[in-house]
Formats: structure tokens, C-alpha cells, sequence
């Protein structure tokens, strides 16, 4: 047995910025934009996550409208796949392709190739190779092959990793980003139904230590701005969510209403019993879960008070861009009880 090497592994949760001299007089004036290489700029640093309860055609066109990108999900044909970018266009008749980024998410099995060869033609901007344990001979496999039947001016995205180790050999391999983080999504079992894992910003802490050319995903357990916020200064380029969008209008699947007046939508992990059920008839090891999240109404307020946040949270560090924010931003530790008052917490006084 070796010896565990993080003596103290952070969550979120267990970490606040200390706040700094700002001489920042407008929000506006902050630039959160992020390059993430080989044409994939991205106004709002945000990607939502290729899952088949968020990321089609129409969560695309409005992620791309808001500066921000998602992945269309891979748990479907490659015609059905491609009909997803089509429609994307379809949606945006006032807005040139060339203006909206998309991405395509493609397995290391199967017709992967033939997938991302295909949506690549369809005018998707990168390919994510989209896997839970990222650190693996078949992302190698995958990513030399999808290197040589692509070129060398394609974005590769692939994931999931969390260790430095993991974001260098990917790198090496051929990703121009990665996504870091193993477990810890909302719907995500991996780390109770495995044992493995790395806290969520320990892992983007971890990865920043790279002396790769490639860009860092913080993917995994973002729960709101703050932890955007946060992600960035560890030294995450974007972050991807899924359940900060799950149950918008934009997320595929049917609108439910109860009796009772509510109304809700299904959220599920793409490792959930369900799911796998669905996609490929039959499950294996089950590492999510399935649920129902209330509707949220049109994303586009979700990501307008997420833009507000970030840039909130960059002013506060005094920082104009991202880039200047990782090179100020302070972390400090707190106790639980410095979490509790964090919150919100008049609803839970006793008067």
C-alpha cells in the first residue's frame, strides 16, 4: 500500500478568497473571457456538461449566444447526433455559425472515429472524448487516432481526470484540454460506489501544477458562482456544469406537472442505471443517479446571474481578468463553522 501524499485535500467548501484592494469602479470593465486554444474562445467561461438532460441542440444555441458552449451528448446515433448540431444553426438564423461554439462529445469504442470525423464536417468547433476515468490506454488509444484522422487544428477536449499525472499524459497524448475532477458531480455515485476519487478543487489545484500547453476544465460539484469563482482561481480556464442548468427550458426532455401546481423535468448522471439502460440496454457498474429537478424556466437568467457572480467575484480580488485573478487570488482555509456563516442563515434562527 502506498502512502497517501495529500496529507489535506480541499473541497469548495473548505476554502474562501481573501478579499483584496480593488480599484475596479464597474464590473463591466472586468474581462472573464477565456482562450482555450486553436479558435475555442469563449466570452463566459462556462461549458455545460454532455448529458442527455442538458446538452442538445437547443441548450447549445443559447449556451453559444450567452459567449459560453456546450458539449451535444453522445448517447444517441451519429444521424441523431448531427441533427442536434444541425438544429442548433436552425435556431440561431441571425447569427452566423462562425459566431456560436459548439462541441460534440464522442466514446474510445465503437464508431468514435467515424462520429467525430462526421461532426467535425458538420461544423461542430472541437470534440470532447468523453469517459469517466480519463487516465486510461483507451483515452490513448483514442486520442492518437482521433489526432491522426483529424489533424492537428482540432480541439480535443477529454476527460475525466484528477491528478497531475492524469492531465500530463492526456496532454501528451494529444488533448488540448482536459476535464479535471473524478466524482463529486450532484448526480454523480462514483466515490461512494468505487472508493475513488480526489476532492473537487484539490484536483484543479493538482492539474494547475502542469507544465503542459493545455487548458484545465474544472468539471464536477460547482454548485454556484462561488464555486466558479473559486475553480478559476485554482486555476481552472472554464468550468463545466450540469445541474446549474438542469431543468431549464433548454434542457432536453418533457416539462411534468403535479397537482399540486409544480413543475419539474428529469436530471439523471449518464452512469445511472437508467441511463445506461436506456443507451446501450443494460448496465454495468452504476456510478449515478436519477432524479427530478423543479423547471427553472429559460436559461438565460441562470447564466446572466452566473456572469454577475464571476465578475463579482473577480472584483473582489481586484482582478480585471482572469488571468490576473489566479496570479492575486488568496485562498484560506475555514472551519465548519466559518461555513455556517457563510450562508444565509436567518431562516434557521431561533429568535
Amino acid at each position: 500500500m502506498s502512502c497517501n501524499r495529500y496529507k489535506n485535500c480541499l473541497s469548495y467548501d473548505d476554502v474562501l478568497l481573501k478579499p483584496q484592494f480593488s480599484d475596479i469602479e464597474s464590473r463591466d470593465d472586468i474581462n472573464i473571457s477565456s482562450d482555450l486554444g486553436k479558435g475555442i474562445e469563449l466570452a463566459l467561461p462556462l461549458i455545460a456538461s454532455p448529458m442527455d438532460t442538458i446538452s442538445e441542440g437547443v441548450m447549445a444555441m443559447a449556451m453559444a449566444h450567452h459567449g459560453g458552449t456546450a458539449i451535444i451528448h453522445r448517447y444517441n446515433s451519429i444521424e441523431e447526433q448531427a441533427r442536434q448540431v444541425k438544429m442548433a444553426y436552425a435556431y440561431s438564423n441571425k447569427t452566423s455559425s462562425q459566431d456560436l461554439m459548439i462541441g460534440a462529445a464522442v466514446g474510445v469504442s465503437g464508431d468514435y472515429i467515424e462520429r467525430a470525423v462526421i461532426l467535425n464536417k458538420e461544423f461542430v468547433n472541437f470534440i470532447c472524448v468523453d469517459v469517466a476515468h480519463g487516465h486510461h490506454s483507451l483515452v490513448r488509444r483514442a486520442l492518437v487516432s482521433l489526432r491522426a484522422a483529424l489533424g492537428d487544428d482540432v480541439h480535443i477536449m477529454a476527460g475525466n481526470v484528477a491528478t497531475l499525472e492524469g492531465i500530463n499524459d492526456l496532454a501528451d497524448w494529444g488533448a488540448d484540454s482536459v476535464r479535471c475532477n473524478i466524482g463529486g458531480g450532484s448526480i454523480c455515485s462514483t466515490r461512494i460506489q468505487t472508493g475513488h476519487g480526489m476532492p473537487g478543487l484539490q484536483t484543479v489545484i493538482e492539474c494547475a501544477k502542469t507544465d503542459r500547453d493545455v487548458k484545465i476544465i474544472a468539471d464536477g460539484g460547482i454548485r454556484n458562482s462561488g464555486d466558479i469563482v473559486k475553480a478559476l482561481a485554482a486555476g481552472a480556464d472554464a468550468v463545466m456544469c450540469g445541474s446549474l442548468f438542469a431543468g431549464t427550458h433548454e434542457a432536453p426532455g418533457k416539462v411534468f406537472h403535479d397537482t399540486d401546481g409544480s413543475s419539474w423535468k428529469t436530471y439523471r448522471g449518464m452512469a445511472s442505471k437508467e441511463a445506461q439502460v436506456e443507451w446501450r440496454g443494460r448496465y454495468n457498474s452504476f456510478e449515478g443517479v436519477a432524479t427530478r429537478v423543479p423547471y427553472r424556466g429559460p436559461v438565460k437568467s441562470i447564466l446572466n446571474d452566473l456572469e454577475k457572480g464571476i465578475r463579482s467575484g473577480l472584483s473582489y480580488s481586484g482582478a480585471r481578468s482572469i488571468e490576473e485573478f489566479q496570479s492575486k487570488a488568496v485562498f484560506v482555509q475555514q472551519t465548519t463553522s466559518g461555513l455556517s456563516e457563510s450562508h444565509t442563515h436567518i431562516t434557521t434562527r431561533k429568535w
